[in-house]
Formats: C-alpha cells, sequence, structure tokens
C-alpha cells in the first residue's frame, strides 16, 4: 500500500487505522443498541426504571414515569432516594439485596404517598457490566390499582350481601318467634284448656280451626317468601301476580299488577326478576305509608321490562345507599348480574318508581349466571 507520493505506508501505521476504525465502528454499533434499547425502555407498556450502583437513573419507561408523576428529562441521573425521599425502607433494602446480586419480587405491594395509595407487584433484578460485576438494578413495576380496587369492591359487595343474608336469617327468627311461635303457644294453651274441660269443646271448635288455619296459611306464607315453588310450577308471570296477591292480602294493601308477557320467561331471569320485586314491595310497604302499589311487566324488542311504582313519601338516594339498608345493593346487584339497567326515582313527597330493563333471554351472554 503507498500513499499519492508514491512512497510506502508503515506496516504499524496501517494497523492502527484499521483497530482505530474498527473500534469506532464497535463503538458506534454499542451506542446504536444503546440508542435502541433506551427506545424500547421508554416505551414498553410496563413500568421499568434502570439504576446505576448509586440509584441513580439511567433509563425510565413511558409507564413509569406516568404511574409515579414524574418527568423523565428531570430525573436521569438524579438519586432515586433524592426524587422519593419518603421510599419505604423496605424497597431500600430491595435495592441493596439488588446490588448485591440478589432478584426479589412481590405479587402484591402496597405505598401510601402524599395521601395517595399506590399498588404494585415488583420485580428488582440486577444488570451486569462486561466485566461481570453488578452495575446496577432494574426495577419492574407493575400498577395493579385498579385490580385491587375491584378486588375492594366485590370484597365489599360479598360483605354486604353476607349482611343482607344475616339480615334476612334474623326478619324469618322474629317472625318465627314473635307471630307464629306464640300463635303455636296460644293453640297448645286453648287445646290445654279443652282437654280439662272438654264440655266446652263444641264451642271452641271452630275458633280452633280458624286460628290453626291461619297459623299455616303464614307459615306458608313465610316459604314462599323464602323460596316461591310457584315460580316454577307456574311459571314466572303468573307465580309473580300470585305472590303480589297474597303479599297484599297479608299486608291488606292493594297491588295492581300487569302483565304484557305474551311467553314464558325462563326461571334464571324470573327468578332474580322476582327477588327484585318482592324487595321494592317491602320497601313500599315500611317508607312509602301508601297502601296501594302499581306493578307492571312487560316485553319488547328491549327486553323484559319490570316497574313498580307509588305514590308515597318517597326518599333520598343517595344517603339510602350509604346506609345500613341493604334491599337497594341487592336489587342493583341482581339486575347487574342479568346485564340489566335498574333506574330509582325517588324523590321526598313524590313517591317512588323503580324501572328494571334485562335483556331477553336470547341476549344473555352467559344465560345461566344471574340465579
Amino acid at each position: 500500500m503507498r500513499e499519492s507520493s508514491g512512497h510506502p505506508i508503515p506496516r504499524d501505521v496501517t494497523d492502527r487505522k484499521l483497530a482505530e476504525e474498527a473500534l469506532f465502528e464497535m463503538k458506534r454499533e454499542l451506542e446504536a443498541q444503546g440508542s435502541l434499547l433506551r427506545v424500547f425502555i421508554k416505551n414498553v407498556p410496563t413500568g421499568i426504571a434502570v439504576f446505576d450502583r448509586e440509584m441513580r437513573y439511567l433509563a425510565a419507561s413511558d409507564r413509569w414515569c406516568t404511574t409515579y408523576s414524574v418527568d423523565r428529562s428531570h430525573i436521569l441521573g438524579c438519586s432515586h432516594y433524592d426524587i422519593f425521599p419518603d421510599l419505604p425502607e423496605v424497597c431500600k433494602e430491595a435495592h441493596r439485596r439488588g446490588l448485591d446480586g440478589e432478584t426479589l419480587s412481590s405479587e402484591e405491594d402496597r405505598w401510601d404517598r402524599e395521601g395517595v395509595v399506590y399498588w404494585s407487584r415488583w420485580e428488582v433484578r440486577p444488570w451486569m457490566t462486561v466485566e461481570g460485576d453488578v452495575g446496577g438494578i432494574l426495577i419492574f413495576d407493575e400498577d395493579i390499582g385498579r385490580r385491587k380496587q375491584m378486588e375492594e369492591a366485590l370484597s365489599g359487595m360479598s360483605r354486604k350481601l353476607i349482611e343482607a343474608q344475616e339480615q334476612e336469617r334474623a326478619r324469618i327468627g322474629s317472625e318465627l318467634h314473635d307471630n307464629i311461635n306464640q300463635r303455636v303457644t296460644m293453640l297448645a294453651m286453648e287445646l290445654e284448656r279443652l282437654q280439662k274441660d272438654p264440655s266446652d269443646v263444641p264451642g271452641r271448635a271452630l275458633e280452633l280451626l280458624r286460628q290453626t288455619i291461619e297459623i299455616s296459611n303464614e307459615v306458608q306464607a313465610l316459604s314462599h317468601d323464602l323460596h316461591s315453588s310457584k315460580l316454577k310450577y307456574l311459571g314466572v308471570v303468573t307465580g309473580m301476580k300470585s305472590w303480589c296477591k297474597e303479599f297484599a292480602e297479608r299486608q291488606k294493601m292493594e297491588i295492581h299488577f300487569r302483565s304484557e308477557v305474551p311467553s314464558a320467561l325462563p326461571l334464571d331471569v324470573g327468578l332474580p326478576l322476582f327477588r327484585v320485586l318482592q324487595e321494592a314491595l317491602h320497601n313500599a310497604i315500611k317508607h312509602s305509608g301508601v297502601r296501594r302499589v302499581e306493578v307492571q311487566l312487560k316485553k319488547d324488542s328491549d327486553g323484559i321490562h319490570l316497574t313498580v311504582s307509588d305514590r308515597g313519601k318517597g326518599f333520598d338516594i343517595e344517603p339510602a345507599l350509604q346506609g345500613k339498608g341493604l334491599g337497594l345493593t341487592s336489587m342493583r346487584e341482581r339486575v347487574r348480574l342479568l346485564n340489566g339497567v335498574i333506574v330509582i326515582d325517588a324523590n321526598p313527597m313524590r313517591g317512588t318508581i323503580i324501572r328494571v330493563r334485562v335483556p331477553l333471554p336470547s341476549e344473555q351472554n352467559s344465560p345461566g349466571a344471574a340465579v
């Protein structure tokens, strides 16, 4: 090899130039790879941050910056502990262990920071230099706040449903003890009197028979409230109408039941609607102050519609939902399980209208889910 003047180039100079060119190309390739890595970390759809041994930021993903409300341009090169001076000691311990070469993880961790609760699933992993030393750590952080909210909502709903069951059991126990049990006791005392004085049997037999029939009717009514067999044997619409008639007679009120449902309804749709109807009528008796309620059941192209209305006292919905009563919550949950909609229009002194719409059975995503 010669220069343009024709003089030969020393071998050592040639080798040095070739080595410099190769080193330059390698450096450029590494820088390109580093740029690609930074782009990947920036855009990866999860929280990732890369730190050196002094816990200074080398890179951070968009998701990390969004979750913790930080600006990437302000944190790069800064200490993690300066950015978050209130970081819990348990996190710092995990970082120290990661810098010692350990890989640690947590499926669920909570951090209360400045009035905001962060729930995350994280992993701390060391990254190695070309010499095999720990150069720093990577933190993978997944925001599970929404999942925790859903879990807490489900937990709260489960708790409310358990409370509703306990309230219903208390109501049944009170009905059995305060009403039926006392009447049976009185009947037993009357029979004991007749045993001591048989001469009064003809005069008392008819009255005892009447009391026995009343007790039997009360037990039957209580049984129907718990599980209405008529819905199964007579059909949903006829079963609802029959129960409304029995309930009205027991409560000495008037229930005007109208149905525009031309065909039979499946039990997995009818039973939740029946429970909503029961709850609505029990609420009307306790709170409306009126003795007449309108009930309408109809079917159209939008689905099955149930409307329960009265012209009573009405109530404030929000305080009722926040209170201890579980009736409105249970109605909403039953309708939700049918993928339906419930609207409660209630205003003090203007009455109450409860409107429920559930999809037609053919529209159900999971027909057997709501029982």
